[in-house]
């Protein structure tokens, strides 16, 4: 598949939403609602379930919707800034009582609105991921669909990043790159193919630990091997000590991506 041909597949309606991982990989879920400043965004669906009977995590899904009732409460998946301080929020809930944090990340990026930006969109962004880079727990994310530009770093500055295997992750969308770079909107198949957005370019450039297979139609098996991989990545991080957490997490950040000097 092409880059382009991935970016449909990730953007595809059918596929499973954040809250669909949610309710297959944890059991007795809570979900909680609210930042605490100004409203509850739906776009993010977070709380509390199990992995395991003796388990507990903090979970947190952008969703995107289902359908177009559901979307367009949800913003389509693109987080306004009470969002993002109510995912913080329930981190540094899950900090204080020594919980692992899940994420599922899903969205074309942050809500875009005048009014998300009088609420300050960019602050709440660039505060968690400042705030995630120094929680005192294990952080695991997945890219289940589209990672877009900061609304999704928002919530994988994390000590384990994973793909699905036709998910896409960029620093802008293909469209808003064609624009700018060739004032065309239509070049968009180029714009993604230049971006590198695949899970496999990822991985070739280490901004992820490894790519999971996609098997829709054995959902609940592939949610089980998902489960797995958490529950083993979140018992290797648990054995660390608090500060070799955070260092591992600062070096894995500061390791992407690399410079060449010219020999003239």
């Amino acid at each position: 598949m092409t880059p382009y041909e991935k970016l449909r597949t990730a953007r595809a309606s059918t596929r499973p939403t954040g809250s669909d991982y949610v309710c297959e990989i944890f059991k007795d879920i809570i979900e909680l609602h609210g930042d605490r400043r100004y409203g509850d965004d739906v776009a993010i669906f977070g709380g509390i379930g199990y992995l395991d009977e003796d388990m507990p995590a903090t979970f947190l899904a952008i969703d995107k919707g289902k359908d177009l009732e559901s979307r367009i409460a949800r913003n389509f998946g693109c987080p306004k800034p009470e969002g993002y301080r109510k995912a913080l929020r329930l981190m540094k809930q899950a900090e204080k009582f020594h919980r692992p944090i899940v994420c599922f990340v899903d969205t074309l990026g942050a809500f875009c609105g005048a009014e998300a930006e009088e609420r300050g969109q960019g602050q709440a962004i660039a505060e968690n991921i400042l705030e995630m880079m120094g929680l005192k727990t294990p952080i695991i994310t997945i890219v289940i669909g589209e990672g877009g530009s900061g609304g999704a770093l928002a919530l994988a500055t994390a000590d384990r990043v994973y793909m699905l295997e036709n998910a896409v992750y960029s620093v802008i969308s293909p469209e808003g790159c064609a624009s700018i770079l060739w004032k065309d909107s239509n070049k968009v198949a180029d714009a993604a193919a230049c971006l590198k957005i695949t899970a496999g370019d990822m991985r070739e450039f280490k901004v992820i630990e490894g790519i999971i297979t996609e098997d829709f139609e054995h959902f609940n098996k592939m949610c089980n091997s998902i489960r797995h991989q958490i529950k083993k990545d979140v018992c290797a991080l648990s054995e660390l000590s608090e500060q070799s957490l955070l260092d591992n997490r600062y070096n894995r950040f500061r390791r992407i991506g690399f410079f060449e000097k010219s020999e003239e």
